[in-house]
This record gives C-alpha cells, sequence and structure tokens, in this order.
C-alpha cells in the first residue's frame, strides 16, 4: 500500500491539462524524484540506448529525441553539427545516461499540506516529441515542419481530424458532416477533395485504403488516439509518397509505456454525443505491450424532415502492440513489434444538402430524401517491424497489410434531373416539382421523378515491404545523416455499384419493382516500388539537404460491365534540395525547391499525364525554449495540374473517376506561425500560438472538365475551395489544478467553382469565424474533469455545396469528460 500511495504521489502527465497516469518502476519509486527535467530518459520504444551515439550540439539545446514513427529509435543518427561548445551537449549527455528508464515521475515530494505540483516539464515534452528529418532537428530542417504534440492535441479536446490539421499553416479543409468522419483536406492549395493529393501515413506506413490505385481517403484514423501529428511540406515532402505536391500527414500513434499504466477517458454531451477511450500497457526489461480502445458516437444534429430519427454516427476503433527485443544489449540490438488494428463505422451520413432559401431558414434541416442513406465499413490493420541497431546505423523493416470493406447507400441522382441542379434553382417551372420530391410535399408522379438510390460497394486492400535505413559518418569537416528508404506496395479496389429506383409517397420513399441496376463493377491495382535518397550535410552553421525519390508504378483496370482491361506504367524521378542556415544561436533562414508528384489513378486513357510541379519555398524561422516563429513563402509552378472526378465533387457515372489534365497552374502564398509560452512562475504559464496562411492561385490554360467543381475554365481563373486568408489564434492559463483555454479559427469564403472576378452566391462558401473553448480541473492526484465547448457562438454557415446543395457547419456543442488512471 505504501508503493501504492507513494506513486499516486509520483504520477504524472506528460501533458497539461489531461492527466494521463504512468506507474513507476519500483526501482524509481523508492529513490528520489529527479529534480531537474534535463535528466529524465526517454522511453525504450524511443531510444533504446541514447547515450551509445552522442547529439552533436545546438545553441540552447534544441536537440530531437525523435518519434516511433521514424525507426522507433532515430536517435542514434546525431544531428549535424553547429560550431559550437560541444561541453554542454556531453555534459547533458551525461546527465541523461544517469536518468531512471521509463516514464520516470518528475513531481517533487510536496511539503506536508501542499498539493502534489504535476507542472510538466516542456523541456522533456518538447524533445520527446520534437521531431527529426534525416537527422536533422525540427528547428534546424530546411524545410516547412510542425509537429502536434500531446499538449497541444489534447488542449481542446477535438475529435474531427480537419479541425485540428487546419491549427497548422498552409493546411485547408471543406467541410462535409461536420464531424470530420471523412475529411478533406489539401496542403498548400491542392484540391482538398477526400484528401487524394495528400500522403497519409500513420506510423510511417500508408493508411490510406489504396494509396495508389484509388486515393481517396475514405477512411481516416480516430484522432483522439493519436499522441501526436506531424505534417511535413517543402523538400522533406520526397520522403513520403506517392503524392508530394503538397506534402504529408504523419499520425503518431501511442507508444508501449516503460512500466504499468491504465487510463480512461470517458465524456458525454449534447446531441447524444459519448466517447469512451481506454488504455492498458505494460513493460518488463525486454517485452512491453499496449492495448487501446476508443467508441466515438452521436446522433447527430441535423433533423430529418417528417421521419425524424438518428443522423449521427457510431465509430470504433481497436489497436494492440506488442514488442520484444531479441537482442537488447550489444554491437547489435535488435526489436520486434506487432501492431494490430482493428475500425468500424456506422453512419447515417449523406451528400445530400438544401437549397439556399431552406439553408437560411433552417441549416440543420435534412431532406426526407435522405432517409435511407447509410455508410457501413470495417477495417483491419497489421504491420510487423524489425529494427537493427548497430552504431551509428538503424534500420527499421515492416512488413503490413490494411483490408478495408465499405457499403454507402445513398440518394445519388434523380432519374430526369440533377439534383445539384435541382436545388440551385428549386422555384423554377421544371424544378419545382422534383424539388417537391425532395422534400417529401409532392408525391412521384412519374419515372422521371424516381429517386435512384443504391450502395456504392467497394472493398480495398493495401500491402506491402518496407525499409528505412539511416546512417551517420564524418567526412572531414562535414557531418552526414544519411537516409535510404525502399517501398514495395501493392494495393487495389474492387468497385460494385448498384441502383434502385424509389419513389416518394405520403412523404416516405417507396421501392419499386424495377430490377438493380448495376453502374459500375470494376477492379483496378497497383504495384509500385518507391526508393527514395536523403542527406543532412551539416558544415559549421549550414545544413544541406539533398535528396532524391523515385516512383515505379505499374497499373491495371478491368471493367466487368464491359469486359475491357487496360494497363499502365510510369516511372518518375523527382529530386529536391534544402538548405538551413543558422545566422545566430535562435535564428535561422532555409529555402529548398523539389519535384512534386501525384500518380494517375488506373484505367485513364493513354494521353493522361501524371500531375507534376517544381515547388519552391524559403523562410526565416526563430527558436528558443518555450517560442518559434516562422514565416515561409511558396510558390508551386505546375507543369500540369490535374484532377479525378470524385462522387464527392458531384461527378456520377461516366465521369466517375476520370481524370483530366489541367495543365499548367501557379499556386503561392506565405504561412506565419508563431508560438510562446510565458512563464512568469509560481507553476502557472500562459502558451499563446497563431497560424495565419495566405493563399493566391492561377489556372494558365483554357480546358473543359466533367468535375463541377471546374467545368469550362478559362486561363487566369482561380482554383476552387482555397481561402485566401485562414487564421488560428489561440490563448491559455495552465496550472498544477488544471487550465483554461480559448482558441479563434478564422476562414476565408472560398470559391466552388473555378473562375475569375466577382462569384455568384451560389458558387461560394461563406466566412466561417468559430470560437472554442476548454477547461480542466486536476480534482485530484488520479484524475481530471475537463469541460469542452465547441462553436461556442453556435455560428452557422455554408461549408460546401458539393456534391448536392448546401450543408452546414456543426452548430455549439458542449462536452464533458472525466480522465481517470489507475
Amino acid at each position: 500500500m505504501a508503493l501504492f500511495e507513494q506513486k499516486l504521489m509520483w504520477a504524472r502527465s506528460w501533458t497539461l491539462p489531461a492527466l494521463l497516469l504512468a506507474w513507476a518502476s519500483p526501482a524509481a519509486a523508492q529513490s528520489e524524484p529527479p529534480q531537474d527535467a534535463a535528466a529524465v530518459a526517454p522511453e525504450p520504444s524511443q531510444v533504446q540506448d541514447a547515450a551509445a551515439v552522442p547529439e552533436a550540439p545546438q545553441a540552447q539545446d534544441t536537440a530531437a529525441v525523435p518519434e516511433a514513427s521514424q525507426a522507433q529509435d532515430t536517435a542514434a543518427v546525431p544531428e549535424a553539427p553547429l560550431a559550437q561548445d560541444t561541453a554542454a551537449a556531453e555534459t547533458q549527455q551525461a546527465e541523461s545516461a544517469q536518468a531512471p528508464e521509463g516514464d520516470a515521475p518528475l513531481a517533487t515530494e510536496p511539503a506536508a499540506g501542499e498539493p502534489l505540483v504535476l507542472e510538466p516539464s516542456p523541456e522533456v515534452v518538447e524533445k520527446r516529441f520534437e521531431s527529426v528529418v534525416v537527422g536533422t532537428s525540427e528547428a534546424r530542417t530546411s524545410g516547412s515542419i510542425h509537429v502536434l504534440k500531446p499538449a497541444q492535441l489534447e488542449r481542446f479536446e477535438r475529435d474531427d481530424p480537419a479541425a485540428i490539421l487546419q491549427t497548422v499553416p498552409g493546411v485547408y479543409s471543406r467541410g462535409e458532416d461536420g464531424f470530420g468522419l471523412r475529411p478533406n483536406v489539401g496542403l498548400r492549395g491542392v484540391n482538398p477533395d477526400r484528401s487524394k493529393k495528400v500522403t497519409l501515413l500513420e506510423d510511417g506506413v500508408l493508411f490510406g485504403p489504396a494509396p495508389y490505385s484509388a486515393p481517396a481517403a475514405y477512411y481516416f484514423p480516430l484522432a483522439t488516439r493519436m499522441q501526436s501529428i506531424r505534417v511535413l511540406k517543402g523538400p522533406s515532402a520526397i520522403q513520403q509518397g506517392p503524392q508530394t505536391v503538397g506534402g504529408s500527414v504523419e499520425f503518431i500513434t501511442r507508444d508501449i509505456p516503460a512500466s504499468e499504466s491504465a487510463w480512461l477517458d470517458v465524456a458525454g454531451g449534447e446531441y447524444l454525443y459519448g466517447k469512451a477511450h481506454g488504455v492498458f500497457g505494460a513493460s518488463t526489461e525486454r517485452a512491453g505491450f499496449l492495448l487501446e480502445g476508443v467508441h466515438l458516437r452521436s446522433d447527430g444534429f441535423k433533423e430529418l424532415d417528417t421521419v425524424g430519427g438518428n443522423t449521427g454516427f457510431t465509430r470504433n476503433e481497436w489497436m494492440a502492440k506488442g514488442r520484444y527485443q531479441l537482442v537488447p544489449e550489444g554491437p547489435v540490438r535488435q526489436t520486434l513489434q506487432l501492431k494490430l488494428g482493428y475500425s468500424d463505422e456506422d453512419s447515417n451520413e449523406t451528400y445530400l444538402g438544401l437549397s439556399s432559401a431552406d439553408f437560411a431558414a433552417a441549416p440543420l434541416r435534412r431532406y426526407v430524401a435522405s432517409a435511407l442513406d447509410h455508410m457501413k465499413w470495417h477495417r483491419t490493420q497489421v504491420v510487423l517491424s524489425h529494427e537493427l541497431e548497430a552504431g551509428g546505423l538503424a534500420v527499421t523493416t515492416s512488413v503490413y497489410r490494411h483490408d478495408l470493406s465499405r457499403a454507402w447507400r445513398k440518394v445519388n441522382r434523380f432519374r430526369g434531373a440533377s439534383i445539384a441542379s435541382v436545388l440551385a434553382d428549386p422555384t423554377s417551372a421544371r424544378n419545382a416539382i422534383y424539388y417537391g420530391v425532395l422534400t417529401g410535399e409532392l408525391d412521384s408522379s412519374s419515372s422521371q421523378d424516381a429517386l435512384l438510390i443504391g450502395p456504392n460497394d467497394r472493398t480495398y486492400v493495401s500491402q506491402g515491404l518496407q525499409s528505412i535505413a539511416r546512417w551517420t559518418a564524418t567526412t572531414g569537416p562535414l557531418s552526414h545523416n544519411l537516409e535510404l528508404g525502399a517501398r514495395f506496395h501493392y494495393d487495389s479496389i474492387r468497385r460494385l455499384h448498384t441502383e434502385d429506383a424509389f419513389l416518394m409517397q405520403g412523404g416516405q420513399l417507396v421501392r419499386t419493382s424495377e430490377p438493380t441496376y448495376t453502374t459500375a463493377d470494376n477492379k483496378d491495382s497497383t504495384h509500385a516500388i518507391a526508393l527514395h535518397a536523403t542527406d543532412a550535410i551539416g558544415w559549421g552553421p549550414l545544413v544541406l539537404t539533398p535528396g532524391v525519390r523515385m516512383e515505379i508504378i505499374r497499373s491495371a483496370s478491368r471493367n466487368h460491365l464491359t469486359g475491357t482491361e487496360s494497363s499502365g506504367a510510369l516511372e518518375v524521378l523527382m529530386p529536391g534540395m534544402g538548405i538551413y542556415g543558422a545566422l545566430t544561436r535562435e535564428l535561422g533562414l532555409f529555402a529548398g525547391a523539389y519535384r512534386g508528384f501525384s500518380p494517375p489513378a488506373p484505367g485513364q486513357p493513354d494521353a493522361v499525364l501524371p500531375e507534376k510541379s517544381i515547388n519552391y519555398e524559403a523562410g526565416a524561422r526563430w527558436t528558443r525554449r518555450g517560442e518559434r516563429l516562422e514565416a515561409v513563402g511558396f510558390f508551386n509552378d505546375y507543369s500540369n495540374l490535374t484532377d479525378i472526378c470524385t462522387f464527392s465533387s458531384g461527378c456520377l457515372n461516366d465521369a466517375l473517376d476520370r481524370q483530366t489534365d489541367a495543365g499548367k497552374a501557379y499556386i503561392y502564398g506565405l504561412e506565419v506561425f508563431g508560438e510562446k509560452t510565458f512563464r512568469p512562475g509560481g507553476g502557472v504559464t500562459f502558451p499563446v500560438s497563431l497560424s495565419y496562411t495566405f493563399t493566391r492561385t492561377r489556372l494558365r490554360e483554357d480546358f473543359q472538365s466533367a468535375d463541377p467543381q471546374f467545368g469550362n475554365v478559362r486561363a487566369g481563373d482561380e482554383l476552387p475551395y482555397v481561402p485566401m486568408h485562414q487564421l488560428y489564434a489561440t490563448a491559455g492559463v495552465e496550472t498544477s489544478w488544471g487550465g483554461l483555454a480559448l482558441s479563434a479559427f478564422y476562414v476565408d469564403a472560398m470559391r466552388e467553382q473555378a473562375g475569375q472576378g466577382e462569384v455568384p452566391p451560389e458558387q461560394l462558401t461563406d466566412a466561417l469565424l468559430t470560437f472554442d473553448v476548454n477547461a480542466s480541473w486536476n480534482f485530484s492526484r488520479w484524475g481530471q474533469l475537463y469541460l469542452s465547448a465547441r462553436n461556442i457562438l453556435d455560428e452557422q454557415v455554408v461549408v460546401s455545396r458539393r456534391p448536392y446543395g448546401a450543408r452546414p457547419n456543426a452548430p455549439r456543442a458542449v462536452i464533458v469528460g472525466v480522465k481517470l488512471g489507475i
């Protein structure tokens, strides 16, 4: 019992305000807690033997402890040195070598009658989650990189991945369901539709259903179970592909704890929102495991006409990790790790929106024509990884497989009219009847106003083998941090789309006796070999990072309806170069250029070309303990910008999944980011941050597209769904007792169709300004109560009219939760 009490006294969170308890080892529990935060060693899962390979120094100690996704032990790769005094780094290394292992407690013993101080150590948090790109820390990388650490993710308890990612400059999103079930995310002006132009990873492995064959991301992991998120732009993007035109987003899952750890997060709120999130893990000297499960639900905020009912969703995700150190000590150390995952969703989601007049009157209304719309899917995941360390060499090899099966039954169209055109002008003589059928106010009177509803049934496979090697060497005055990567990947998508005819009768949908009609029956598949090499070359205050990526792609497509087959072959080389120069210990300049690339989907005509661009960026970065200020200008020069027609953009049947080559285009802008934590003393901190993005776009050639987002384009038109201005700001106060944080998000109005000059109201989203607030109270040493209020002013605007009518952002919602450690 005495040991239990000591663990409760010393148990602490890595981040505030979340109080996620980690149990110290018995040895640590009987020793004095460390007073110097810098003396705390990272978890074995991240650094097996960081002291074995000293990291070259940097001013005010910005050397990074890398994240698990980067071979779990890239700390063995030292950073290219600045010409500074190395004594400080050697001293720090010696201190770290003496630190206890694992999540050792950092709180000091309280005096009699005083509360336990659970203030997190910013040095430990920043080092533990600071990212490393080719052995170069976040502060000194030659590309644009942003890492959302645990404190930032937990500060507002958000579930929507798009809302989280938009806190990073240069990241845009097109709203859809209000929950973020299928986010539409773009980087630096690329088309955000289904996040198909962004490389998406979980722990370094592609997680898209079929990243090459069908890059539309109909699956996104639950953000609430991530311990950090990393966004790469600029020259660093060539390390991760196949999409390199904008950059990459990587989700980092929870590490296996160094000692026994368990906690539970339970929350509930408006619209019958519910969350249950549990974690349990433990480790011995050679083995460890982690079990994690999340259940998320809501009855939905939209109100279904006539019939009423649930318009929400339920989602479940389970993850199990196991690690075993095959060779824990010696010149060559080896570790084996297995990750298993299962996810599913059951949601009553639809593509059907509202007319502008109906939206103005009741933005949360939903037409009865969508009463049968329903999405259901399940996904399995297996990743087996082997890690090898030998001196300055670290090699991680992973074999992976993901399977996703989904069926989305939804209203697609009228037999005689386009739903989008009906909602754009519902009062015309021709459209009034169709509009009456959509709303249930009129019964169907002919086969032309029959609604065609059916499931888009799709099965995806994504599997492969990848290996990443990182090696450290010195040649004369130059230090090298070399990364070599190879991946052999296969993915496929099988589509079976059918439709049934329904009539509106008495405000309800009634199926006709017509036979089921098959609209698509095909399979696309891709084999791809991806190779990349980068080297961070350090010379005094300079870090030069040349790199190159190669993609070798072979695709095949078979249409079972027509009996036709086609194949494709593509090889592309993507070079890049970045440079960072330290002007002072805090201030540095960086610049870079690289070739962007996005592959065409299988089954495209021979004349279709891949998307290609030359992307440039240049900026300045100031970093110091608790401070960061960065300004970056970017210019993306497209020799061929492409668009793939999808259901979510409004395409149907013959146009579906067809690519259009838009030719030359410019996307350019400015990104500004700043954050600082004020520490007046007394255990009180004031974190503030600001993120701003300015973007302009220009299509430089005339072309025609079946995608409603483009249509007939003239040279000089601007791209759709790219806001000119976007701003995010936060301010908060945090103590050992809890915290209070306020955020503001503003996004400018966006075109919904390519064009120039004044935008017709029906082709423009509304500008959006929302405020969120989160408060937390550490009511004991083992628990925390939190309150999260989203969109506190209940601002309701049109965030999208694609594919069928106006849709709103999520309304105000208040959520109360409790976190417990046992």
